[in-house]
């Protein structure tokens, strides 16, 4: 019975990773159809920023922006102003090596990611519960 239930568990496992590899999010040069994380960057500024071992995350946030700027919920004036206060906030604090400043940069940020979530669900029917 345990062989039976470690085999079920095992199967249940691979499933969900499997599952999991098709509703990821696209990497940081672009994946079905979506940009790349610089050429998100160059829709506002012409210099992309640097965002280090961030740079997946801050690229995941911007995108579900973008899409929500695509879909209309979101100007593009106000994706740009989303971008610059993500890049300004990252320059200021996430690169800094003091902890209580990363801490600000990540709850800062982390405020910024609720945020794109809320207006790509707002446009995308695929995040929304139902």
């Amino acid at each position: 019975m345990r062989g039976l239930w470690t085999a079920g568990a095992i199967g249940v496992i691979g499933a969900a990773a499997l599952l999991g590899g098709c509703v990821s999010t696209p990497n940081l040069a672009g994946s079905f159809g979506a940009p790349s994380f610089a050429a998100l960057q160059q829709v506002c500024s012409a210099t992309p920023v640097d965002y280090g071992n961030d740079a997946q995350s801050v690229y995941t946030t911007f995108y579900d922006a973008y899409v929500a700027n695509r879909r209309g919920k979101l100007s593009k004036d106000d994706y740009c102003a989303f971008q610059t206060a993500i890049a300004q906030h990252y320059t200021t604090l996430g690169t800094n090596s003091d902890p209580q400043a990363r801490n600000q940069w990540v709850a800062f940020f982390l405020d910024q990611r609720a945020k794109a979530i809320s207006w790509r669900a707002a446009v995308d029917p695929t995040l929304r519960a139902g």
